[in-house]
């Protein structure tokens, strides 16, 4: 059973796919009624209303809508997703979430609690965690994205101290009328069905903002440890940060290599980094290291706040005038969830991932502003969807499959086998218990354990995260091209390779660059809270300025949607369209940037692409898997991703995996 993207109609022609591409005026005219078109193609058969619809206007605008059809998608679905979570992949993949969103939470924590003059600690964070989890894993359209405390809100929490305090305001009463303002934002953002705007979203926003938050992770890391003067405590922690890093980059090479067998590479890459942390937590108190005292996470009474206070905070606690002052705050904290909360659902349902169940980014964005409402009158830092963490438990939920290796061309590579994505088991309770362990880390045993880890640790893990995320990055893929030898990257195994001008990819590079630099430069200043107006005003850059220097063809060498037509089909199909893929099977129908995918053109054709749904049965028993994984540790089997759902310029085509390995594949074709 094949999956297809939206039918014709749901979207329109944003651009010409012409070489000559569209005339300057009116594309924002045809841009902005874009946004508005009829996308329920269910509803418009029922009322007999042909394939010829005309487009609504751009200032009607349909209440509800997009909330009450991503319930209507979804909701058929909801006892299958608990269902389904009878499966071995579930119990790997919630130990291992819990892990990669517990320690970067732990340094966010220490970060947040320095410069706020101990507002928010390791409770706050840990129950902000919880609250995200528990709340979308039961009632989210898309249950599989992790949500919690991120770099950016940790940037624009301690900005907004030190904006707010010198003033004599109550910091956490001004935190929580933020957070009720942009409780009331994103219901009229949900209400008014503003995630159509998601169609726009290409990967180069995400890219750069990936880039940023990267950079962020190395920043904090080396914020921690200039905390600690110019004596023996600071060159011992720098030792321990350097050698954290470089035991974790060793575990996740090691996983992505092939050396050891199957079991133990996915052992250190899954484990390797929380095995770090608990071994250098251990190793400071070894030799003369012991009498060398080093700063530790500041913990607090097990499930009470930080601060000496309870966990409500009145909203009363404030002037009139404070409350108002508030406002453009929660605008810009509405602008950051907007972007960063939709980013990291759309790269957690990427085309690499053969999903089967429908997205709800609608009815998501009006949760996320009911647990920011809450956050707020808790005192907690405002959670939000995790990048990488949100793909990760995607990815950790595949399941694979043998077949015939199609590429062999000769009788030497006989007897080679892939593992072939099949299905991702679709579930809820993964998230819910990964949330459930973090609840249960704030109980006395676990706080002590976690007041052990020293200050020098949480800085190596933030180099290390930082290392990982630029080496994901699409910006750092297209870097790597341009500094590779020309002689060996041969167009049909390098799509960049295959752009007509080179200029096109160091012009295309350099933007990115620059808005990187921008953003991050904003973040150094006291404007640092406004730097979620920079990264939003990507999105009309990439849609209505870069068509203007780049050829579609270009564009669809250089940028691809962020999600599959499948997942897109929420917010009415994507703005971008892919590369053809260097094989035989390429996506019909893609005349250049700029088309809607899953909608007509202007001469009636209709870009169509089909998504891998698997068997949709686990991929049997265990034995199955493991005679599989048997094939793989003989040497005669690889991974790879399913190609039908990877017409895209994706990370693994690039050389650059989910998770910031070189993937096999690419390696192949050197």
């Amino acid at each position: 059973m094949a999956m297809h993207p939206s039918g014709g109609g749901r979207g329109s022609m944003a651009e010409s796919g012409g070489t000559g591409g569209p005339s300057p005026g009116g594309k924002t005219r045809r841009w902005a009624n874009s946004l508005l078109t009829s996308r329920n193609a269910e509803n418009r058969s029922r009322s007999g209303v042909g394939a010829k619809t005309a487009a609504d206007s751009w200032w009607k605008i349909h209440l509800f809508r997009g909330m009450v059809n991503d319930v209507r998608r979804r909701l058929p679905y909801y006892w299958s997703d608990w269902r389904d979570a009878w499966d071995y992949r579930v119990i790997p993949s919630t130990v291992y979430m819990y892990f990669a969103n517990i320690l970067p939470a732990l340094a966010f924590s220490l970060d947040m609690f320095t410069k706020t003059n101990m507002q928010y600690g390791v409770n706050e964070v840990l129950l902000a965690s919880v609250l995200g989890a528990v709340v979308f894993a039961i009632l989210a359209c898309q249950p599989l994205v992790i949500v919690g405390v991120t770099g950016p809100i940790t940037v624009f929490n301690y900005t907004v101290y030190d904006i707010m305090t010198p003033t004599g305001t109550n910091y956490l009463a001004f935190m929580c009328w933020i957070g009720l303002w942009s409780l009331v934002f994103h219901w009229i953002l949900a209400v008014t069905n503003s995630c159509d705007w998601l169609r726009y979203v290409t990967r180069f926003p995400c890219d750069i903002f990936g880039f940023y938050v990267a950079f962020i992770y190395l920043q904090k890391g080396v914020q921690v440890l200039e905390r600690f003067g110019d004596g023996a405590p600071f060159y011992l922690s720098v030792m321990v940060a350097l050698l954290v890093f470089m035991v974790a980059y060793a575990c996740g090479e090691l996983g992505g290599s092939a050396l050891f067998r199957h079991p133990v590479r996915v052992f250190l890459k899954d484990y390797g980094t929380p095995l770090t942390v608990v071994f250098f937590t251990g190793f400071v108190h070894l030799g003369r290291m012991r009498s060398i005292e080093l700063e530790r996470l500041p913990t607090s009474a097990a499930f009470f706040p930080t601060a000496d206070r309870g966990w409500l905070v009145s909203p009363r606690d404030l002037l009139v005038g404070d409350v108002f002052i508030a406002v453009p705050f929660a605008i810009l904290l509405t602008i950051l969830f907007y972007f960063d909360h939709n980013v990291s659902s759309l790269i957690a349902q990427g085309t690499e991932f053969p999903l089967r169940k429908p997205a709800g980014f609608h009815w998501d964005l009006f949760l996320l502003g009911l647990t920011t409402g809450v956050a707020g009158i808790l005192g907690l830092p405002f959670p939000n969807g995790l990048i990488p963490q949100a793909p990760f438990h995607t990815e950790s939920l595949c399941v694979t499959k043998v077949e015939a290796d199609a590429e062999e061309t000769s009788s030497e590579a006989k007897g080679h086998y892939i593992l072939r994505r099949t299905h991702v088991v679709e579930q809820r309770v993964s998230n819910l218990a990964q949330g459930l362990l973090t609840l249960g880390t704030m109980t006395g045993p676990l706080l002590v354990v976690l007041h052990l880890v020293p200050q020098a640790v949480l800085a190596g893990l933030f180099f290390i995260m930082g290392y990982q995320a630029l080496e994901a990055n699409g910006i750092t893929a297209k870097l790597l091209f341009l500094l590779r030898d020309r002689a060996l990257t041969p167009p049909a195994k390098h799509p960049l390779a295959r752009t007509p001008r080179r200029a096109a990819v160091w012009a295309f590079v350099a933007t990115e660059l620059a808005a990187f630099a921008a953003t991050f430069a904003i973040t150094q200043t006291v404007a640092a809270v406004g730097f979620p107006v920079v990264i939003l005003a990507l999105i009309p850059v990439r849609a209505l300025v870069l068509p203007r220097f780049f050829t579609p063809a270009e564009l669809a060498l250089l940028d691809a949607p962020t999600a599959g037509p499948f997942a897109m089909q929420s917010v009415g199909g994507s703005y971008a369209v892919s590369a053809p893929a260097p094989t035989p099977m390429t996506a019909e129908g893609v005349g250049g940037a700029g088309v809607l995918e899953g909608g007509s053109g202007r001469d009636g054709g209709t870009a169509t692409a089909t998504e891998s749904e698997g068997d949709g049965r686990g991929a049997g028993a265990g034995e199955t898997r493991k005679s599989e994984e048997v094939l793989v540790e003989e040497g005669r089997g690889r991974v790879v991703e399913d190609a039908r759902a990877c017409a895209g310029i994706e990370m693994g085509r690039l050389g650059v995996s989910r998770r910031g390995h070189a993937s096999w594949s690419a390696g192949r074709g050197e």
